[in-house]
Parts: structure tokens; sequence; C-alpha cells
């Protein structure tokens, strides 16, 4: 019997395969001393293997997104499903970090094709159903990356870091089964849809020429800049040189991963009750860069108390919340025959301007100061509000506003509707 869409159950499979990617990044994250202990390399080595699931993940959703959308999203979530169980598997009998290093990056291409997790919603939902149901998903996703650390913490204590990706491969399993089983194809293929190069490089043309969905995407990716920035100066500050414990940063970073869960409930609450999409990205991108903007202004002045700094992050995390959800079901509204490529081209872009974003921040770290941090999580920020009221907000104004002109040419739609 297949899961009904519209049923509870159906969107905790949406948000398990989406929290894939993320947990396989923080579930390792206590264990690489460990890892590098029992390879005899130091654990920012072991690091490294972040980076190439990470690099992975990144890339393969350019090709799980067009291949989605010609042979559908069931194939590609039980390819990638099974390709991540053979690498958690592989990583877990790992000898060397050589070969721990090859299995993590075939793991992040295995976890990538849950990428389709957005077109899944974009081919059975549209407006305010979309909506809530992507809120629902950040919030499945970021309960994962609250637990995630202390779910790997704890399997490394009971069984060592090989049994971190044992579970890696339990769970994936389990998902796999799941979709073979329970999920039925969303997508409606045309009998006449080939995966070719020229097909592939056409549906990225059509997303990346598109004069509303580009420039969703760009904020996107700006509103990413500026959670990796925090992602990864917090610790460097807090950690580093504050001279917090791990576990006081952590109540932090989960404070701050229950804010997005927060920002994005609401938001999907307040869609529920007729508050428009762009009321709630204008409000969550304008807190998220006042909120930045205060943490720059602090760190320049030198003051900067911990609770204080802590609530801001928080405003910070709110308000990407209240806006991630709007800005992914604005970038894919426009094209629901690929909205797989949609989808891949959207989250691609984002990781790399996160992995940007990080790399500043953590090259200009100065030991002392959080400067790094407020500096690109500002300029991002702002970055995203230009963005979204001076490019994206006017582009969709103008297609919307050409879109009930053509209508109204073609008699199909009375002048009372458009007014």
């Amino acid at each position: 019997m297949r899961i009904n869409p519209e049923s509870f159950a159906f969107m905790v499979l949406l948000g398990l395969l989406a929290a894939v990617p993320y947990s396989g990044i923080d579930i390792n994250l206590p264990a690489l001393a460990a890892t590098g202990s029992t390879f005899g390399v130091s654990a920012s080595d072991v690091g490294l293997t972040t980076s190439a699931f990470m690099l992975s993940l990144a890339t393969a959703p350019l090709i799980y997104g067009p291949a989605s959308d010609r042979l559908g999203r069931k194939p590609i979530l039980a390819f990638g499903l099974a390709l991540f169980v053979a690498a958690s598997f592989g990583c877990a009998l790992a000898s060397s970090l050589p070969a721990l290093l090859v299995c993590r990056f075939i793991q992040g291409i295995g976890a990538a094709a849950t990428a389709t997790t957005f077109a899944i919603i974009r081919d059975l939902f549209d407006g305010t159903a979309a909506r809530g149901r992507i809120a629902n998903v950040m919030v499945a996703v970021n309960v994962a990356t609250v637990i995630a650390p202390t779910a790997g913490a704890a399997l490394l204590a009971a069984a060592g870091w090989q049994s971190i990706y044992a579970t890696q491969a339990a769970m994936g399993l389990a998902l796999l089964l799941v979709v073979i089983f329970r999920f039925a194809e969303s997508a409606t293929i045309a009998p006449s849809a080939r995966l070719v190069p020229t097909a592939v490089i056409d549906s990225y043309r059509r997303v990346l020429t598109h004069p509303v969905s580009l420039p969703y995407i760009l904020v996107g990716a700006a509103g990413g800049a500026m959670v990796f920035a925090y992602v990864t100066g917090a610790s460097l500050f807090f950690v580093g040189a504050v001279g917090l414990s791990p576990e006081q940063f952590g109540l932090i970073f989960s404070a701050c991963s229950a804010s997005v869960m927060g920002g994005a409930f609401l938001d999907g609450q307040l869609g529920r009750r007729g508050i428009s999409s762009a009321c709630m990205l204008a409000t969550g991108l304008t807190l998220s860069a006042a909120a930045s903007v205060v943490l720059l202004a602090m760190t320049l002045t030198g003051w900067m108390p911990t609770v204080p700094v802590a609530a801001l992050l928080m405003a910070v995390a709110l308000g990407f919340g209240l806006s991630a959800p709007n800005v992914v079901s604005a970038t894919m509204q426009h094209f629901p025959d690929i909205a797989g490529a949609v989808s891949a081209a959207a989250g691609s872009i984002q990781l790399i301007a996160g992995a940007i974003s990080s790399g500043l921040v953590a090259a200009c770290f100065d030991g002392r100061t959080a400067l790094s941090t407020t500096v690109v999580m500002a300029a991002s920020a702002l970055l995203a509000l230009v963005l979204y009221f001076l490019v994206a907000r006017p582009a969709d104004r103008r297609l919307q506003s050409q879109t009930i002109e053509r209508l109204m040419r073609a008699g199909s739609m009375p002048k009372s509707t458009a007014s």
C-alpha cells in the first residue's frame, strides 16, 4: 500500500530523506579525533572526509536533477539510497584514511539523491500547500541537525566510530525499503523525454536565464552563505576565543537550530492563515540582516557579551527559518516540468556560496574576535535583502503583470478578476 501524499507519514518520509545529507555531516563530527587515532593521522586530516562528502553533495545533484525529471524521482532516490548504504558500510570497514575519503565521497554522491525532496513537493503541491510542506521539511532537517552530533557522540562512546557509519547504513536501508515499496512516483514524465546532454543543458539554461527563478536562487545562495558563515565562525569564536566548553557551545548551537525550526513552523502556520509568502520573505530577510548588522557593530566596538550575541544569532536563525521556505517555493514555482533541475541548481549554488563564505570566515579568523564571522554574515544577509527587494521581487511582479495582460488579451480572464 502506497503512502498517501496528504498524510503525516508522507511528510515524515520527506523530512527523513531531506535530513540524510545534513545528518551525514553532523553525526560524524564527534568522531574525527577517534578516527584519526585509528589511522595514525590528525583530526584535521580526517576532517577532509567531510570536505569530500560535501564536494560530492554539491555536484551530484546537477546530474540527479535532470535525470529525475526524465526518469522519475523514485528510481533516482532508490539508486542514491542504495549507493549511500553501500558506501556507509565501506566507511565502517575502511582500513586507511584514503579508503575512508573515497567511501565518504561516494557516500555523498548517494546522499545527494535526496535533493529531489523539494522537487517531489513541487510535483504534488502548489502555492500555500507547497510552502507549508517545505517549512515542515526544514523543521525535520533542523531536528536532525540538533540530534545528529549527540547521537554520534553516544555511538562513539558505545561502539567506536565505525558504528556511526553502520548506523547510517541501517537508516539508509530502512529509507530505501520504504521508497521501493511504499512511495509512488510523483513526477509526470513525458513519453518523449530523454536523458541526453542537450536536454540537460537546456534545462539548466532555462533555469539560469529565467528572470524570476534566477534572482530567487541568488537570494537563497546569499542566505545560505550567511548560515555557513555562522556555522563555521560561531564555534571558532565561542570555543576558541571566548573559551566556552563544547557543551556550552552546543546549547547555543541547539538554540539557533530551534530558532530556524520555529521560524519555519511559524511561516507554515501563518501561510495557512492567509499571510502572503512575500510578506514572510521580506520579514525574515529583514530580521536576519538587521541582527547581522547589529552583531557586526558590536564586534567593531569590542562589546561582545555572550548572552546578547547568542540572542542575536537566534534572531538571525529565526529570520532564516521565516524566509527559506518561501525562497524555495518562489524558485521552483515556474518550472513544474523540470523541478528536479531547478532544485539541483539552487542547492548546488547555495552550497558553493556556503563553501566560499565558510572558507573566508576560517581564513580570516584572527583568533580573538568574531570579526570575520560578523563581516561575512552581515554582507551575505544584506546581499540577500538587496537582491530580493531590488531584483527578485520587481521581476516577480513584472512577470505576474505580463501573465495577467496576456490572459486578458486572450479573453480567458475577466477584467474584474485581474483587478
